[in-house]
């Protein structure tokens, strides 16, 4: 089962909710990889009868006795008939016809002399035998890494009988030598000759990936898979490794020119309210009558702006923040300007700019708590996480009484598993303030990860208690009931969190409750078409919630809608905030293109993806 937005919540810091974005692709992934990540097509829904797996056998993964890798049963078979029918044949040329001397003559170690005027005077049955006999010494030479006198051998071979074995061993010779573009020309010989030979198929590949023709290399190890059932598992590792290779090359270059915004306004919403609120610094009060033509002004209209929580009011908020500094004459303000500026920086994920002002903020007045907990929230997303915990340590030293503090720190602990120290603080920041109703469901999922099931739902039900206008308990509740598979209690909560939702916040609904009713009806039915609904009607809502096109891509891709899916990939990669969440977003929109391409080239292979996945294929 997909793990559940509540293990990273979005509420927590910003490294917490760019966990939240992939959760659930990301799981499902890494338990069908033989649908995604080699993108077959196949819309596999975890039943009893489980998913595909693609595990070799060891005897598969051993080499051959001749040095090449180990053929499938298929070229095993095929090759055992030839060797029978050479061994009954003669080197006699066939009745009624007469071979010349030359074609007979061999050579010192007993090989053939072949080239292309003594071949065509070879009876077809000659030819048969004396390419078996080149290809065995090819292969010995092979063995012996000879790899010229190998070459020489297999060419041999091949004019006296155009064979995509011997092309294929022809080009692991080439493969030795690191001769690419020649490994590319036989064995593309090999697959014109069979065009699901799997060996061949992994020899182009690879010498793709080493001429950096990465969609090349994913079109045949993806092909690959799909003929060998993905039973092979380096393939389907190889297929992982030029998809992360691709989108960090295509990510860096996208990063480069993309002009940042922000994301959605259900990702800014839930990233603000993980700070309990406080009143706005005195003489920046809604009623005072400030200028906007002055610093002051416009820090006033940012926070204004900050009262609507929609997209456009979030962008109009982070423009005066901006402003506010370039018109300057702020005095006891401007750490609070540079904080709620960097805040913004942040969002955009520009983190140099966010942390430079987040740091001036720092030395403008020590004591302002939220600009350590903002850098440490930086540094835990950009992968410093011993930064993060001396941010922590320096917020304390000013202030040991601030439940912010707390509750940030227990996400740091939450994302490196420490869920004990977790609980605690968590249950520290509920000591000091226990009105802050994240705290209380933080503490809920974090008991639940500690295995303690019966303390996580007797939390939830006090917070029902206490908070029961609050529709954030009802959808984290409903998650965790969701996970223990409980799902028509989850959809109630679900439910629940959705009606008060509408009630509370109708023009700025948060749209986690209906994406996660959608999960539920596809993990619990299969209702494809309700779950697909919720997705819309949350996209209409927030149509850049990157949670909200992340899962309706997998719910297409599940059922085989591939052009579909391949639209909210793209998507997903145009909303995508951070480096991170690019190159899975490209990842996975790149493997789905290459299973179009797949199915255009290899059209031979829908049976094979039939026999596979079994119902719900690619229609």
């Amino acid at each position: 089962m997909a793990p559940t937005a509540a293990q990273f919540p979005p509420q927590a810091t910003v490294s917490v909710a760019d966990s939240s974005l992939w959760d659930r692709v990301s799981t499902w992934v890494s338990e069908n990889k033989a649908v995604v990540y080699t993108i077959a097509g196949v819309a596999v829904v975890i039943t009893g009868a489980g998913a595909v797996y693609y595990i070799r056998s060891s005897s598969e993964s051993q080499e051959s006795k001749d040095g090449a890798p180990r053929p499938s049963k298929k070229e095993r078979r095929k090759r055992k008939q030839a060797e029978r029918e050479a061994e009954k044949a003669t080197i006699e040329p066939a009745a009624g016809s007469s071979a010349p001397p030359a074609a007979k003559v061999e050579s010192a170690d007993g090989l053939p002399e072949i080239n292309e005027t003594t071949v065509l005077q070879l009876s077809d049955l000659e030819r048969k035998e004396y390419a078996a006999k080149l290809k065995e010494a090819g292969n010995k030479a092979y063995g012996g890494k000879d790899f010229q006198k190998a070459i020489e051998l297999y060419s041999k071979a091949i004019l006296c009988k155009p064979d995509p074995v011997y092309y294929s061993n022809r080009a692991a010779c080439y493969n030795a030598l690191n001769e690419w573009q020649k490994v590319v020309d036989d064995t593309t010989a090999a697959i014109n000759l069979d065009p699901e030979y799997v060996k061949a198929l992994n020899r182009r590949a690879n010498a793709y990936d080493h001429l950096e023709k990465y969609s090349e290399a994913l079109l045949d190890f993806t092909a690959s898979c799909i003929i060998d059932q993905f039973r092979n598992e380096s393939s389907a590792n190889a297929v992982e490794r030029l998809l992360k290779k691709f989108a960090e090359t295509k990510a860096k270059e996208i990063l480069a020119s993309r002009i940042q915004k922000l994301p959605s306004s259900t990702f800014v919403s839930n990233y603000l309210q993980s700070f309990r609120s406080k009143p706005r610094p005195a003489g920046l009060e809604e009623s005072a009558d400030l200028s906007e033509e002055t610093g002051k002004g416009q820090l006033q209209l940012g926070l204004n702006h900050l009262e609507n929580k929609n997209t456009p009011a979030y962008e109009e908020a982070a423009a005066a923040f901006d402003k506010a500094l370039e018109l300057g004459d702020l005095r006891e303000y401007e750490a609070f300007a540079y904080n709620m500026r960097g805040t913004f920086l942040c969002l955009r994920g520009k983190h140099e700019e966010a942390l430079a002002d987040l740091t001036k903020s720092i030395e403008l007045d020590p004591s302002m708590s939220q600009s350590y907990i903002k850098r440490a929230s930086m540094n835990l997303e950009l992968g410093a996480p011993e930064k993060a915990e001396e941010d922590f340590a320096k917020a304390l030293e000013h202030n040991q009484d601030d439940p912010d503090i707390y509750y940030h720190r227990a996400q740091l602990h939450f994302i490196k598993g420490e869920f004990t120290e977790a609980a605690s603080d968590y249950q520290k920041s509920i000591d000091l303030d226990r009105d802050f109703i994240f705290s209380h469901i933080q503490l809920g999922v974090t008991q639940y990860k500690m295995g303690s099931i019966a303390s996580s739902m007797a939390t939830f039900r006090r917070c029902i208690k206490n908070f029961e206008k609050t529709p954030d308990v009802y959808n984290y509740y409903g998650e965790l009931l969701l996970d223990q598979g409980k799902y028509q209690e989850a959809i109630e909560k679900f439910d629940t969190a959705i009606s008060l939702e509408k009630e509370t916040k109708p023009t700025n609904m948060n749209v986690l409750p209906l994406i996660n009713k959608a999960l539920t009806l596809f993990q619990w039915k299969q209702d494809f078409a309700e779950a697909e609904k919720l997705c819309e009607k949350a996209l209409i809502i927030d149509a850049d919630c990157d949670i909200a096109v992340a899962t309706m891509a997998q719910l297409l891709l599940q059922q085989g809608k591939v052009i579909d899916a391949l639209k909210y990939f793209q998507r997903a990669a145009d909303l995508a905030r951070t480096e991170g969440e690019l190159v899975n977003a490209l990842s996975y929109a790149e493997a789905t293109r290459t299973q179009i391409a797949v199915q255009e080239k290899y059209p031979q292979l829908a049976s094979k993806l039939a026999g596979v996945g079994g119902p719900g294929m690619v229609r």
